[in-house]
Protein backbone atom coordinates (compact mmCIF):
# COMPACT_ATOMS: atom_id res chain seq x y z
CA UNK A 1 0.00 0.00 0.00
CA UNK A 2 1.45 3.46 -1.18
CA UNK A 3 1.57 6.43 1.38
CA UNK A 4 -1.15 7.76 0.10
CA UNK A 5 -3.14 5.29 0.71
CA UNK A 6 -2.15 4.97 4.27
CA UNK A 7 -2.74 9.18 4.92
CA UNK A 8 -6.01 8.56 3.52
CA UNK A 9 -6.88 5.33 5.60
CA UNK A 10 -6.20 7.26 8.86
CA UNK A 11 -2.72 6.21 9.39
CA UNK A 12 -0.34 8.49 10.18
CA UNK A 13 2.42 10.30 7.86
CA UNK A 14 5.29 11.84 9.06
CA UNK A 15 6.99 14.98 7.98
CA UNK A 16 10.43 15.29 7.63
CA UNK A 17 11.29 19.08 8.52
CA UNK A 18 9.71 21.30 10.60
CA UNK A 19 6.23 22.93 8.88
CA UNK A 20 3.69 24.01 10.76
CA UNK A 21 2.05 20.64 10.82
CA UNK A 22 4.90 18.30 11.52
CA UNK A 23 4.76 15.33 13.10
CA UNK A 24 1.88 13.21 13.09
CA UNK A 25 -1.12 13.74 11.43
CA UNK A 26 -4.33 12.03 11.00
CA UNK A 27 -6.94 12.73 7.97
CA UNK A 28 -10.28 13.40 9.05
CA UNK A 29 -13.43 12.08 7.95
CA UNK A 30 -14.85 14.84 5.25
CA UNK A 31 -11.62 16.38 5.11
CA UNK A 32 -10.39 18.01 1.84
CA UNK A 33 -6.22 17.24 1.21
CA UNK A 34 -4.33 18.17 -1.67
CA UNK A 35 -1.22 16.09 -2.26
CA UNK A 36 1.95 17.33 -4.71
CA UNK A 37 4.14 14.82 -6.26
CA UNK A 38 6.92 16.99 -7.07
CA UNK A 39 8.54 13.80 -8.62
CA UNK A 40 5.95 13.05 -11.24
CA UNK A 41 4.68 16.83 -11.10
CA UNK A 42 1.33 15.99 -10.59
CA UNK A 43 -1.22 17.63 -7.74
CA UNK A 44 -4.23 15.46 -6.17
CA UNK A 45 -7.16 16.64 -4.59
CA UNK A 46 -8.58 13.82 -2.58
CA UNK A 47 -12.23 14.47 -0.76
CA UNK A 48 -13.49 12.28 1.85
CA UNK A 49 -10.52 9.67 1.49
CA UNK A 50 -11.19 9.51 -2.49
CA UNK A 51 -8.87 11.02 -5.55
CA UNK A 52 -11.38 13.63 -7.33
CA UNK A 53 -9.01 16.17 -9.20
CA UNK A 54 -5.65 15.11 -10.91
CA UNK A 55 -3.79 18.23 -12.57
CA UNK A 56 -0.27 18.21 -13.88
CA UNK A 57 2.01 21.08 -12.45
CA UNK A 58 4.98 23.16 -12.46
CA UNK A 59 7.31 23.25 -9.28
CA UNK A 60 10.67 25.33 -7.77
CA UNK A 61 14.05 25.43 -9.72
CA UNK A 62 16.75 23.93 -8.51
CA UNK A 63 17.98 27.61 -7.47
CA UNK A 64 14.52 28.22 -5.58
CA UNK A 65 13.15 24.53 -4.54
CA UNK A 66 9.66 23.78 -4.00
CA UNK A 67 9.17 23.57 0.39
CA UNK A 68 8.59 19.47 0.98
CA UNK A 69 6.23 19.22 3.74
CA UNK A 70 2.43 18.86 5.43
CA UNK A 71 1.57 22.70 5.20
CA UNK A 72 -1.97 24.65 5.14
CA UNK A 73 -3.88 26.88 2.99
CA UNK A 74 -3.81 30.34 5.07
CA UNK A 75 -4.90 33.22 2.65
CA UNK A 76 -6.28 33.59 -1.02
CA UNK A 77 -7.04 35.67 -3.40
CA UNK A 78 -8.62 36.03 -7.18
CA UNK A 79 -6.84 38.80 -9.61
CA UNK A 80 -6.86 39.69 -13.14
CA UNK A 81 -4.69 37.55 -15.31
CA UNK A 82 -1.06 37.83 -14.16
CA UNK A 83 1.99 35.64 -13.23
CA UNK A 84 -0.11 34.27 -10.68
CA UNK A 85 -2.98 33.51 -13.16
CA UNK A 86 -6.28 34.48 -11.79
CA UNK A 87 -6.03 32.49 -8.30
CA UNK A 88 -3.95 31.89 -5.83
CA UNK A 89 -3.55 29.85 -3.04
CA UNK A 90 -1.05 30.89 -0.38
CA UNK A 91 0.59 28.24 2.13
CA UNK A 92 1.72 28.96 5.39
CA UNK A 93 5.67 28.11 4.96
CA UNK A 94 7.32 29.39 7.50
CA UNK A 95 10.46 30.40 5.89
CA UNK A 96 8.93 32.41 3.03
CA UNK A 97 5.73 33.40 0.67
CA UNK A 98 4.99 30.23 -0.97
CA UNK A 99 1.32 29.21 -2.83
CA UNK A 100 -0.36 27.39 -5.59
CA UNK A 101 -1.84 29.45 -8.10
CA UNK A 102 -2.11 29.59 -12.35
CA UNK A 103 0.42 30.98 -14.49
CA UNK A 104 0.30 33.21 -17.75
CA UNK A 105 3.35 30.57 -18.77
CA UNK A 106 1.52 27.77 -19.95
CA UNK A 107 4.95 25.96 -21.27
CA UNK A 108 6.81 26.02 -17.77
CA UNK A 109 3.81 23.06 -16.76
CA UNK A 110 5.92 19.61 -16.36
CA UNK A 111 9.47 21.51 -15.49
CA UNK A 112 11.13 22.75 -12.70
CA UNK A 113 10.66 26.76 -13.54
CA UNK A 114 8.99 28.46 -10.48
CA UNK A 115 10.99 30.88 -7.49
CA UNK A 116 8.84 27.69 -5.24
CA UNK A 117 5.39 27.84 -6.16
CA UNK A 118 3.35 25.19 -7.52
CA UNK A 119 2.25 26.59 -11.02
CA UNK A 120 -0.74 25.54 -13.07
CA UNK A 121 -2.74 25.88 -16.11
CA UNK A 122 -5.21 28.57 -15.53
CA UNK A 123 -8.55 26.40 -15.48
CA UNK A 124 -7.04 24.17 -13.25
CA UNK A 125 -6.09 26.89 -10.56
CA UNK A 126 -9.46 27.83 -10.92
CA UNK A 127 -11.41 24.51 -10.16
CA UNK A 128 -9.17 23.68 -7.48
CA UNK A 129 -9.65 27.22 -6.10
CA UNK A 130 -13.21 26.60 -5.78
CA UNK A 131 -13.15 23.59 -3.79
CA UNK A 132 -11.13 23.92 -1.11
CA UNK A 133 -11.37 26.60 1.76
CA UNK A 134 -9.12 28.22 3.58
CA UNK A 135 -7.04 25.72 6.00
CA UNK A 136 -7.20 22.86 3.76
CA UNK A 137 -4.27 20.86 4.49
CA UNK A 138 -1.09 20.62 1.56
CA UNK A 139 1.11 17.60 1.69
CA UNK A 140 3.96 18.78 -0.29
CA UNK A 141 6.01 14.85 -1.15
CA UNK A 142 9.75 15.90 -2.42
CA UNK A 143 9.94 12.06 -4.20
CA UNK A 144 13.05 10.14 -4.00
CA UNK A 145 15.08 12.62 -2.81
CA UNK A 146 12.70 13.63 0.23
CA UNK A 147 13.27 17.05 1.79
CA UNK A 148 15.96 17.92 -1.08
CA UNK A 149 13.32 17.34 -3.97
CA UNK A 150 15.64 17.93 -7.33
CA UNK A 151 19.10 16.28 -5.04
CA UNK A 152 21.66 18.36 -2.99
CA UNK A 153 22.21 21.93 -4.18
CA UNK A 154 25.27 24.21 -2.54
CA UNK A 155 23.79 26.75 -0.01
CA UNK A 156 24.93 30.19 0.31
CA UNK A 157 23.63 33.13 2.94
CA UNK A 158 20.62 33.92 1.32
CA UNK A 159 19.00 31.11 0.40
CA UNK A 160 16.00 29.46 2.17
CA UNK A 161 13.79 25.91 1.80
CA UNK A 162 13.45 22.65 3.69
CA UNK A 163 16.37 21.85 2.16
CA UNK A 164 18.54 24.59 4.40
CA UNK A 165 16.12 23.50 7.42
CA UNK A 166 17.25 20.01 7.28
CA UNK A 167 21.42 21.37 7.23
CA UNK A 168 20.56 23.79 10.26
CA UNK A 169 19.26 20.70 12.11
CA UNK A 170 22.67 18.46 11.26
CA UNK A 171 24.21 21.86 12.54
CA UNK A 172 22.19 21.58 15.70
CA UNK A 173 22.94 18.14 16.41
CA UNK A 174 26.37 18.52 15.64
CA UNK A 175 26.69 21.45 18.37
CA UNK A 176 27.09 24.07 15.62
CA UNK A 177 24.12 26.19 16.04
CA UNK A 178 21.93 27.06 18.98
CA UNK A 179 18.01 27.96 18.47
CA UNK A 180 15.20 26.69 16.42
CA UNK A 181 15.62 26.25 12.50
CA UNK A 182 13.71 28.62 10.71
CA UNK A 183 14.65 27.36 6.83
CA UNK A 184 16.80 30.24 5.91
CA UNK A 185 20.60 30.85 5.67
CA UNK A 186 21.43 33.78 7.72
CA UNK A 187 23.93 35.29 9.66
CA UNK A 188 23.82 32.69 12.61
CA UNK A 189 23.65 29.73 10.26
CA UNK A 190 26.62 31.21 8.43
CA UNK A 191 28.89 31.18 11.07
CA UNK A 192 27.58 27.68 12.32
CA UNK A 193 28.48 26.65 8.55
CA UNK A 194 32.02 28.89 8.89
CA UNK A 195 32.75 26.81 12.40
CA UNK A 196 31.79 23.16 10.86
CA UNK A 197 34.01 23.31 7.89
CA UNK A 198 36.77 24.46 10.29
CA UNK A 199 35.83 21.58 12.66
CA UNK A 200 36.08 19.15 9.83
CA UNK A 201 39.04 20.14 8.16
CA UNK A 202 37.32 21.51 4.96
CA UNK A 203 38.19 24.58 3.16
CA UNK A 204 37.34 27.91 4.45
CA UNK A 205 34.23 29.18 3.52
CA UNK A 206 30.42 29.65 4.32
CA UNK A 207 29.28 27.13 1.68
CA UNK A 208 27.00 24.18 2.48
CA UNK A 209 28.68 21.84 -0.60
CA UNK A 210 28.83 18.25 -1.17
CA UNK A 211 31.76 17.58 1.14
CA UNK A 212 29.49 19.28 4.11
CA UNK A 213 27.17 17.46 3.32
CA UNK A 214 28.95 14.04 3.90
CA UNK A 215 30.94 15.33 6.86
CA UNK A 216 27.49 15.95 8.70
CA UNK A 217 26.00 12.70 7.42
CA UNK A 218 23.35 13.78 4.84
CA UNK A 219 24.99 11.98 1.86
CA UNK A 220 21.74 9.21 2.37
CA UNK A 221 19.92 11.95 0.30
CA UNK A 222 21.87 12.33 -2.89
Amino acid sequence: MGKKALFLLFFCVFCTGCAPDSGPVMAQKNEKIIWVELDSMRLLLYEDGRETLRFPIAAGARSSPTPVGIFRINRRFITELSGFGTRFLGLNVPYGDYGIHGTNRPSSIGGHFSHGCIRMYIQDAEKLYARVPTGTRVVIDGGPYGTFTTGLRTLSPGDRGSDVLQVQLKLIAHGFLSGWPDGVYGENTKQAVIAARKHFGLPAGHQVDWTLYNRLGMMQFE
